[in-house]
């Protein structure tokens, strides 16, 4: 029995139908339509409708035809409840016409550009409709997969991820997204077109970027976007961004001597503590170079050569960057946390001064530090005016650091204590301990904070004149409060420390 002879309703079929060539239309989705009792499309003020024009040839002449017209497209409107209002209204009174045909036991088939549920206009018909009768979705070739193959090149490769961005993002926002992308597809161009180039240029990726207009359609236009006139633009266009892997060439190969550096700040640990632009400058090097712990951190991508080395290397793992990059390389430098606070920013630009060094372009892209991603997991301790100080006296004397210390423990500032203590240096917490309570109440709050978004997380909150120093190593941050900072138990036995915005006055 069918499901009409089941239910006394007709079923709703959303049917695909590809880019723009008839051909591409798929034999379940040509069989529904020429079976059809109803056959709706949507279309603008206008009345043509690309939809129909595209199952034309397997319409019957006996259907009939459900035209869809759309109130506004994006003028503006008188609507109470704007233009969000006006398309709501719209999309309730075109599902009611559907359900009376539904009802009366016609067969309804809802045409959709490309696949009904990739930003497709039948999404609001199944919204509304598919819970009530029965319903089959046939899926369509969708504008992605056409404009690569018009391209003929992969969209992605390997563990690339592909991501699709409506241009109809705030520009800010497209341009993060560009920039944390491996590769991309932009949709909904058209009058969005100006800010989508601008943030692709901005995301440095414009001259990866390539436009197809109208794929399998008339009219059909592909060229590298930024020849694209922004006047030229229609709605049905995409900017893709490629594989990255693919046209990669060879590193021995790039002598072309347009390398850079980037010093990359991957946070305190994990992809989750990555800015989308640290994301997308690593996705973009040809060269990775850095400690090993942080380089492991990094996915590995297919055709990127990485450079490990031991972690007291700074200054040969600065200069050999710097040499890749002066024969042609994009090599990014990789650190944790931010590469400006203790960390490679300082050792690149170091070497990237001298005579030889000082026309390769050299950029720091920032990360979140050590002391601000353990002072979210306590509370606010560093809310008010704070000092950080490394305990390590590698590169400097144990009495500059006692100094330092003491000068800020006089001035009443909060303390981020980076370098702490290692296997070769264990006596610096006990020391530094010792000093501070000279100034601080042995009950001030300290934050204990060990591998913060490592697996080995482990965050703990003492008093100084319990600080001990067995307990600390070189992945453990100190941040010791002032004299006004606080540890409160809330619900549940959670200990939070804040320190006030407000000092009080003398």
């Amino acid at each position: 029995m069918t499901d009409r002879q089941i239910t006394g309703t007709g079923r709703l079929y959303g049917v695909g139908l590809g880019p723009g060539d008839p051909s591409l239309v798929t034999v379940r989705a040509a069989e529904l339509i020429g079976k059809a009792d109803v056959v709706a499309y949507h279309s603008a003020r206008h009345g043509r409708s690309i939809a129909r024009s595209i199952a034309e040839r397997y319409l019957t002449g006996g259907q009939i035809e459900e035209k869809l017209v759309y109130p506004i497209t994006v003028e503006t409107t008188d609507h109470p409840g704007g233009y969000r209002g006006a398309l709501d209204d719209f999309y309730e009174e075109a599902a009611a016409r559907l359900a009376a045909h539904l009802d009366a036991g016609r067969d309804v088939v809802v045409l959709a550009e490309g696949d009904p549920l990739f930003y497709g206009s039948y999404q609001h018909m199944h919204k509304r409709l598919a819970h009530r009768y029965p319903t089959e979705v046939v899926p369509g070739v969708t504008s992605v997969s056409a404009a690569a193959a018009r391209l003929g090149q992969p969209l992605t490769e390997a563990e690339e991820t592909l991501t699709v961005i409506p241009g109809t993002l705030p520009e800010e926002e497209l341009t993060a997204r560009i920039a944390a992308a491996d590769s991309a597809v932009i949709m909904k161009l058209g009058r969005t077109f100006p800010a989508v180039r601008r943030a692709l240029e901005r995301a440095g990726r414009l001259d990866d970027a390539q436009y197809v207009e109208r794929a399998f359609m008339d009219g059909e236009r592909i060229l590298p976007l930024a020849e694209v006139e922004g006047e030229t633009v229609p709605y049905f266009s995409v900017a893709v961004l490629p594989s990255k892997v693919a046209p990669l060439e060879p590193v021995e190969r790039r002598t072309d001597g347009a390398g850079a550096v980037a010093v990359i700040g991957t946070g305190p640990a994990g992809p989750l503590w990555l800015t989308p632009e640290a994301r997308g400058v690593l996705a973009e090097a040809t060269d990775l170079v850095g400690y090993t712990t942080y380089l492991d951190r990094v996915p590995e991508r297919p055709g990127q050569r990485r450079h490990a080395s031991d972690n007291k290397v700074e200054s040969e793992r600065a200069e050999y960057a710097l040499e890749l990059a002066r024969r042609g390389h994009k090599v990014a430098v990789v650190s944790s946390g931010d590469p400006g606070v203790f960390a490679m920013a300082t050792a690149v630009l170091e070497v990237a001064c001298e005579e030889a060094y000082r026309d390769v372009p050299v950029r720091i892209v920032p990360g979140m530090t050590a002391a601000h991603a353990a002072a979210s997991r306590a509370g606010a301790p560093l809310g008010h005016d704070y000092a950080v100080v490394s305990l390590s006296d590698r590169l400097k004397p144990w009495d500059v650091v006692a100094r330092r210390l003491r000068a800020a423990a006089e001035a009443d500032l909060v303390l981020a204590l980076y370098n702490p203590g290692s296997k070769s240096r264990t006596t610096q917490v006990a020391l530094a301990r010792d000093l501070l309570l000279e100034y601080r109440a042995p009950e001030t709050p300290v934050v204990m904070a060990r591998d913060v978004g490592g697996p080995t997380e482990r965050v703990r909150i003492v008093r100084l004149g319990e600080l001990d120093p067995a307990l600390v190593d070189m992945r453990t941050i100190l941040l010791i409060g002032s004299s006004q900072t606080q540890a409160v138990e809330r619900g549940g036995g959670v200990e939070v420390v804040w320190t006030p915005r407000r000092y009080p006055e003398s």
